[in-house]
């Protein structure tokens, strides 16, 4: 009932710590009969080949350095495409520039989605498509970006400090007024996160049909804005809890870089959501 891409069952749950141990169990069983230490072949006995560990099972646990470190590098990955994209975008003419904009944004968002979506339900992360998304997303942000910087001057470099100041704020009260999510919280954050996803969804799809909801402007949209910046705020409080479980139970390191991607899909989130919010201010 959390971040789909951190709750997998294979990742931050018992069973991956239960195949970890019996993994190290099965290597001090080996050593204590008296055989060859594990990746050591003994010169009177090779173990049948049934009872042999296979090679590249084990790896160590994830740590919380490996957390930030992983995060660290697809954040940073994402910003330098979305400065990218942003300072490309400025050199353009304004008639190439709107359509290049919208082109960028349409393209990037539907190529985001699909790689978001291949990422969670992979079995074994892979960094390579970590890194992929985040350039992919960083040109949708850097797009998006321009696009209101374009009309409010100067919103973005606000955007990015709220956003980055809410984030810290989240995880300071996290770790200092040790707050636990019940099960009861995640619940009514996935419930009302998959409602207003939906409802999203619905208003993108008949904007391209030029049917405006009103989602995006006047009264509704400051709401629809303060909704959707709480939710990210909330689902970045999960991720969080997600993560101290995982490095509690032993995840293995690899889950490093879902757990990053985890935390900078929310982030994306919660900066978009906190740019259009000043929009409606700075109106």
């Amino acid at each position: 009932m959390a971040n789909p891409i951190l709750s997998r069952p294979d990742a931050f749950t018992p069973r991956a710590q239960q195949g970890h141990a019996q993994l190290q169990y099965g290597q001090q069983q080996w050593g204590q009969q008296g055989y060859a230490p594990y990746g050591q072949a003994p010169q009177q006995f090779q173990a049948p080949q049934q009872f042999q560990a296979p090679q590249g099972t084990i790896e160590p646990p994830m740590t919380l350095d490996d957390v930030i470190g992983k995060t660290g590098v697809t954040m940073l990955t994402l910003v330098a495409a979305a400065a990218a994209t942003f300072l490309y975008l400025g050199t353009l003419a304004w008639p190439q520039v709107q359509t290049t904009t919208y082109g960028a944004l349409v393209l990037s968002g539907l190529v985001g989605f699909v790689t978001v979506l291949l990422v969670s339900f992979r079995k074994k992360v892979s960094p390579a498509m970590v890194l992929a998304y985040s350039v992919i997303e960083g040109i949708f942000i850097g797009a998006f970006s321009f696009m209101f910087e374009a009309s409010y001057p100067g919103i973005v470099t606000q955007a990015v400090m709220g956003t980055f100041a809410a984030a810290g704020c989240v995880l300071a009260a996290y770790k200092f007024f040790n707050i636990r999510v019940s099960n009861k919280m995640r619940r009514m954050v996935f419930i009302t996160t998959a409602a207003f996803a939906g409802v999203m969804l619905v208003n993108f799809l008949l904007s391209l049909a030029g049917i405006n909801m009103g989602f995006r402007s006047g009264a509704i949209g400051l709401v629809a804005a303060l909704l959707g910046a709480g939710l990210a705020v909330f689902n970045l409080l999960i991720d969080f809890d997600d993560i101290e479980r995982g490095i509690a139970m032993n995840a293995p390191k690899s889950e490093a870089w879902r757990a990053a991607f985890g935390i900078t899909v929310t982030m994306v989130w919660l900066y978009t959501e906190i740019l259009r919010l000043l929009s409606y201010f700075r109106r």
